[in-house]
């Protein structure tokens, strides 16, 4: 049995990983998809502390290798339901069964996309999500922003002071954001804004990323851009745990310490219900759960 099973191998639950395994605890980290979670595919990492610049796939392999050289379980597993028997967890995936006294859930969550052809060869370059992890490579560039909620029009006033000009493409007849955020927005020079517009198609050129093609109101327009930033939403990867209370986006609740709702299972990164997402609020969330959990493992000695 082990002393904790950490589900999802990104920052946050590597993070975890880390702490636990240095504390001598037998620790299974479990993994459906890849090491390193969204970060792992941005090609620069820049606002990271320690770092001056850094791809998300070197970041990562660094704390893999860290965590493997301390004894680090690792399986490529799909987690499918966690359940509480007695005093231990009983972690069922795709293709065994697991049993540790403490659980840290660190599974994510992804942007929406907008489902477009060649859409995964340009994230990083081209397409992003994250203005704090890319807005500074499109200085003095034409960027766009797709959608018109409190995010988009976030990202959006942080583009404006930097770029050249800030495009918002808008599904509906107006924008949904903040009304202060609004009047900030309709009322700069360097924004234009498409309403009842729908993303049709990448404008891909000599393998670059030149823009747009939407469809406005029935017409059908090109929009020239240097890049885009899509904020239509996320979706957390929370749906094994129908046990644990979550919000009405389905992030998972808990308390200061990163203990859900369930005594015993902990969370940590994006999935779990927060104001900000960033790589170094999921490092801390790791750090945090996994603290809990040598304090919850205290009972077991």
């Amino acid at each position: 049995m082990y002393d904790c099973i950490i589900i999802g191998s990104g920052m946050a639950g590597m993070t975890s990983a880390l702490y636990l395994l240095r504390a001598n605890k037998k620790v299974l980290v479990l993994e459906s998809e890849s090491i390193g979670g969204q970060i792992a595919s941005s090609p620069r990492v820049e606002n990271y502390p320690g770092y001056k610049s850094i791809s998300g796939v070197e970041l990562t392999s660094n704390l893999y290798d860290q965590i493997e050289e301390l004894g680090c379980g690792y399986e490529f597993e799909e987690v499918l339901n966690i359940e509480s028997v007695g005093d231990k967890k009983v972690v069922t995936t795709d293709s065994n069964k697991y049993e540790a006294r403490a659980v840290i859930i660190a599974t994510g969550c992804k942007y929406r996309r907008l489902n477009l052809d060649r859409e995964d060869e340009f994230i990083g370059n081209g397409i992003s999500f994250c203005v704090a992890c890319d807005g500074a490579f499109y200085n003095d560039k034409d960027v766009a922003v797709i959608g018109g909620g409190n995010s988009a029009l976030t990202i959006a006033l942080d583009l404006i002071n930097n770029t050249k000009s800030v495009t918002i493409i808008q599904d509906l007849d107006k924008l949904t954001g903040e009304p202060i955020n609004v009047e900030k927005i309709t009322k700069n020079p360097k924004v234009k804004i498409h309403y009842n517009s729908k993303v049709l198609k990448y404008i891909i050129k000599d393998d670059e990323f030149k823009g747009l093609v939407i469809n406005e109101a029935g017409v059908e327009k090109e929009v020239l851009v240097d890049g885009i930033f899509v904020s239509i939403g996320t979706i957390a990867n929370t749906k094994p745990f129908t046990n644990l209370k979550k919000d009405q986006w389905n992030y998972l609740l808990a308390d200061e310490g990163n203990q859900t709702s369930e005594e015993g299972i902990f969370v940590a990164g994006d999935c779990k219900s927060k104001r900000i997402r960033q790589l170094t609020t999921a490092t801390s969330d790791g750090t945090i759960a996994a603290i809990s959990v040598l304090n919850y493992l205290k009972r077991f000695e």
